[in-house]
């Protein structure tokens, strides 16, 4: 399990029950300009294909069997639903939505991120 925010909800300080095998997930902010693995500086501005998000998991429904609160998950940023609670954004998603779940193994330098 990651680390989570204290700021964060988790599931039940939200005003929200999920049903099912319905995720809410919080989307990581991306920066405007990313780094290359070499530290090579890739602009904001550069159009790079079809590109995936990560989040992380702060709601569960009681069929989902993959995924934990506090996981963070990699799934297709256009294939959502969003919804606002408490003034926070999150995504909708179910679990078949997801991708992968990272593992923990990389360490989070802030230079690249997490690649599959």
């Amino acid at each position: 399990m990651s680390d989570i925010p204290a700021e964060s909800p988790i599931s039940g300080d939200l005003p929200i029950r999920m049903l099912g095998d319905r995720l809410l997930v919080t989307p990581e902010k991306e920066g405007a300009e990313r780094h290359s693995g070499a530290g090579i500086v890739i602009p904001a501005t550069v159009k790079l294909g079809h590109r995936l998000a990560w989040g992380t998991v702060v709601a569960l429904g009681s069929a989902v069997r993959q995924v934990s609160l506090g996981d963070r998950v990699l799934f297709d940023p256009e294939s959502r639903a969003e919804v606002e609670l408490e003034g926070s954004a999150y995504i909708l998603l179910r679990e078949e939505d997801l991708h992968a779940v990272a593992t923990g193994r990389a360490t989070d330098s802030g230079a690249g991120g997490l690649y599959l």
